[in-house]
């Protein structure tokens, strides 16, 4: 093999390894979707002051779009500008008291959780065409019940001194707006998927290097 060939396949191996322009771009405009989601008068409707909003679909669109270290990234930043004073957590909140409130966990898990659902939306990326939809919708939901839901309860029960019991039922009002929510980001991500087919995985170059004439 040539070095030229070498370089070539090494290129096609490293895939998303390094970010540019392009995917710090990209991270700026999630984190604003994300911010902007938070915007949006949420309803505090299950008796701890916790309100429902879009930020799950945000959250999630943000990692089956981006993948996990740059879904990653933007969600992270979302948050670290919400904890810097920016009023852009729900209900205009900000700074570091969020940490002391019912929110915490559920703000703890975003990053986390689009990292987890970008990791499992690179792995349907590469390894199936078919269903993209459904396999998105299951690893998102999946995600939310792992990551979300589980660190919202424990957020709930060490801030608002609560049982766990009591905690998990009112995170249970979540679950049929996250259903609908996770639904429409795997339906958003698959359609950006088809008109952006390199955002996430980069295809492997058709055109091959030809050696050159001796």
């Amino acid at each position: 093999m040539s070095n030229t060939d070498t370089a070539v396949t090494s290129t096609q191996n490293t895939g998303r390894r390094r970010w540019n322009a392009t995917d710090l771009g990209l991270i700026a405009v999630f984190a604003a979707l994300v911010a902007g989601s938070a915007l949006v008068p949420g309803l505090a409707v299950n008796g701890f002051g916790v309100p429902i909003t879009f930020q799950t679909l945000a959250v999630m669109l943000t990692g089956l779009v981006l993948g996990p270290g740059r879904g990653f990234a933007a969600v992270a930043l979302y948050v670290l500008l919400g904890l810097a004073g920016l009023p852009i957590f729900s209900q205009g909140r900000s700074g570091l008291g969020i940490l002391a409130g019912p929110s915490a966990g559920y703000i703890i898990a975003f990053p986390i959780a689009a990292c987890l659902v970008g990791w499992l939306a690179t792995v349907v990326i590469r390894r199936t065409t078919r269903a993209r939809a459904l396999w998105f919708f299951l690893s998102a939901m999946g995600t939310s019940i792992l990551v979300v839901h589980i660190l919202g309860i424990a957020g709930i029960a060490l801030n608002t001194k609560s049982t766990l019991e009591q905690a998990f039922l009112g995170d249970l009002v979540f679950y049929p707006g996250d259903i609908v929510k996770n639904i429409l980001a795997a339906v958003i991500a698959v359609a950006l998927h088809r008109a952006f087919p390199d955002i996430l995985v980069r295809r492997v170059q058709r055109n091959t290097v030809r050696p050159a004439k001796a």
